[in-house]
């Protein structure tokens, strides 16, 4: 019959596998703005593995430090003016049981109650397959200020 595609089962199962673990891996992703304009250090936090990294500024947090990310003296000043992180649609990119994911990140800060672009970031994550799902290993974050190092995370 024209129209239907052939394949042995384990094709399709191996196609909707991918396609689940690229929806849980951008569900995470989506999950860090609200974590972090929310204040939530455990939210964010259970973004990662245990022994996880992210890097970002002249800061690296692991593990459990990372929930500290709300609690970094930008991230507070950013807080109480009025703040919203928006990322961009991951590249998503999966090999086996790891991924990396590229994205755009901007933070808008509230000016004189108008949306103000503050920040633009170029992000680069890992993530590894866990018994409990996907989760970020490592993040890197770099303002996208000109500078060789950012839109070296970009690449891909």
């Amino acid at each position: 019959m024209a129209g239907l595609v052939s394949g042995a089962p384990s094709d399709l199962d191996g196609r909707l596998r991918r396609i689940e673990d690229r929806l849980e891996i951008a569900d995470l992703i989506a999950r860090y703005g609200p974590a972090v304009d929310a204040g939530s250090g455990d939210a964010v936090a259970a973004l990662w593995t245990v022994d996880g990294e992210y890097a970002f500024d002249d800061a690296v947090l692991t593990g459990p430090e990372i929930a500290d990310v709300v609690d970094h003296p930008t991230h507070r000043r950013l807080m109480a003016a009025g703040c919203a992180h928006v990322l961009s649609p991951p590249r998503i990119d999966l090999d086996g049981d790891r991924a990396t994911v590229v994205h755009h990140s901007i933070v808008l800060e509230s000016i004189g109650g108008a949306w103000t672009p503050v920040r633009g970031s170029a992000n680069r994550w890992l993530f590894v397959r866990t018994p409990g799902g996907w989760r970020a290993c490592n993040r890197s974050n770099r303002l996208l200020t000109g500078s060789d190092e950012a839109r070296a995370l970009l690449a891909p």
